[in-house]
């Protein structure tokens, strides 16, 4: 079995030191690059599956290099290590299409888990032949689940893998008030910490990208004090 490439661009090397003895252990084919620079040339010789991104680089910032590589190869997942109690870095992070973050400090073992999550989201949504339809129609938005595309009246939806996910995961419970930590758990396959709030981020990204006007959604309606609920019934 073909190992998964992992590449970590952090300039701490102790740190990455550490980080890598023990993925390599856990399975995983394992490269460092010590800046920016370096980790995007290391990014066009050899693309790994996911990208372990500081985002506090000595070249560049680390919020650029998470959008050139998206840019680059969507594809590619990227989990943002952040500064811990930072909320912006993380907010803008995910709005420019990273899948996951984890704030340091961090347990490698978290880490791994976030790591195997993020990957195993990619591979279920490329191996999966989907149950019933493959295609979820609401109105003018069309969800093709094989195809991982969102369209809206025959136009194309820029969304993250993650947010499709999430969409796909509303859109199958059409109707259900959903928790944050519901539709976190359809997503992720785990609890979601009580502090954690990126999933109001990524809702607001999907409702720019699929709705007419991402002040008055009509699609991904807010349950105040509860979560979020996809309306059956749409334009």
């Amino acid at each position: 079995m073909t190992q998964q490439q992992l590449l970590m661009i952090e300039d701490d090397t102790r740190l990455a030191t550490m980080v890598g003895e023990y993925l390599r252990q856990s399975g995983y084919a394992f490269t460092h690059a010590a800046d920016a620079t370096s980790g995007l040339d290391a990014l066009q010789s050899t693309p790994p599956d996911l990208v372990i991104l500081d985002l506090m680089l000595p070249d560049m910032d680390g919020l650029e290099v998470c959008r050139r590589i998206k840019a680059g190869n969507p594809a590619i997942a990227v989990l943002m290590l952040t500064a811990k109690g930072d909320p912006m870095d993380r907010i803008v992070g995910l709005e420019i299409g990273a899948d996951d973050y984890l704030p340091k400090p961090f347990e490698p073992r978290e880490l791994l888990a976030r790591i195997r999550a993020v990957l195993r989201r990619g591979a279920e949504a490329a191996t999966s032949n989907g149950g019933g339809h493959k295609t979820i129609r609401f109105g003018s938005l069309e969800i093709d689940r094989d195809a991982r595309l969102v369209s809206v009246s025959g136009k194309p939806c820029e969304l993250t893998s993650y947010q499709f996910d999430l969409l796909v995961a509303l859109s199958e419970r059409a109707g259900r008030v959903l928790t944050r930590d519901q539709i976190m758990e359809a997503v992720r396959g785990r609890e979601l910490e009580a502090f954690d709030r990126s999933i109001d981020v990524h809702m607001g990204r999907i409702r720019s990208a699929i709705e007419n006007d991402a002040k008055d959604p009509k699609r991904i309606l807010t349950v105040r004090g509860v979560g979020y609920v996809f309306a059956k019934q749409q334009d």
